[in-house]
């Protein structure tokens, strides 16, 4: 399977968390204004996808619409219309297609992009966020890395878009940190099985569990590591010691 290479700007500037937020400023997460903030301070942006109800790849991070919002229910029961005029909590903004956040960041900035799992129990049931996705990404000449938790989705990936860098988000995968998800599953992917079977070319994994055998096994084969969430400096120094580069957020890093 091709395996297409992470760009190296996903290994230089620190990696902004659902881009630059700060809503003490009026900027959410995930928004146009935290990718605009992370653009100016030079950084990476980390975005999240959800779908619409009509197919529309959106960039926002949770199922539900409430903590993010002022509104309730699943974001997969509204339109993309809809769903651009909910304005989101602390910001003037509504939520923002895929499609509108690449045309506003036109490759200003490398674009690490989680697809969240439409299946519920990161199973087979996937593909129409994949579609999506890759629709539309067709055309765009910036830097884009793909990921998700699922690895039925960076298969569909690679299916889908040969072309496009994609790799694993992975953790310890602690039953009470996935309460929903079979024990039987979480068990199957904590040694990181899927990486050569879905052409994956890097991984980005909880940071307070970089040191585990299956992440310093993939490090030692030169498969670029990145990590998520940091949060201060020393949390950075840390994790540089296995991390080729950082996702952050709420303070500046080195």
């Amino acid at each position: 399977m091709q395996q297409p290479a992470l760009p190296q700007s996903f290994l230089q500037a620190p990696i902004a968390h659902r881009g630059l937020h700060n809503l003490p400023q009026g900027i959410p997460e995930n928004s146009l204004a935290a990718f605009d903030a992370a653009i100016a301070r030079g950084y990476g942006i980390e975005l999240d996808l959800q779908l619409s109800r009509d197919g529309v790849a959106m960039v926002f991070h949770d199922y539900g619409l409430e903590r993010l919002t002022g509104e309730k229910g699943p974001i997969a029961q509204h339109s993309a219309a809809a769903l651009g005029k909910i304005t989101l909590t602390g910001g003037t903004e509504g939520i923002p297609t895929l499609a509108e956040t690449l045309a506003y960041v036109a490759g200003r900035a490398p674009l690490l992009i989680e697809l969240k799992d439409q299946d519920g129990a990161l199973g087979p049931n996937i593909g129409p966020l994949e579609e999506a996705t890759v629709k539309a990404l067709t055309g765009y000449a910036g830097d884009v890395a793909l990921m998700s938790f699922n690895p039925h989705s960076v298969a569909a990936l690679a299916r889908l878009a040969p072309d496009h860098a994609r790799g694993l988000t992975t953790c310890d995968y602690r039953p009470e940190d996935w309460p929903t998800i079979p024990k039987t599953r979480l068990a199957e992917l904590r040694p990181i099985p899927d990486f050569i079977r879905t052409g994956a070319s890097f991984i980005s994994h909880q940071a307070s569990d970089l040191t585990r055998a299956p992440v310093t096994a993939l490090k030692a084969q030169g498969v670029p590591i990145l990590c998520w969430t940091i949060r201060s400096r020393a949390q950075e120094d840390a994790a540089r010691q296995i991390a080729d580069n950082v996702t952050f957020e709420g303070y500046a890093p080195a």
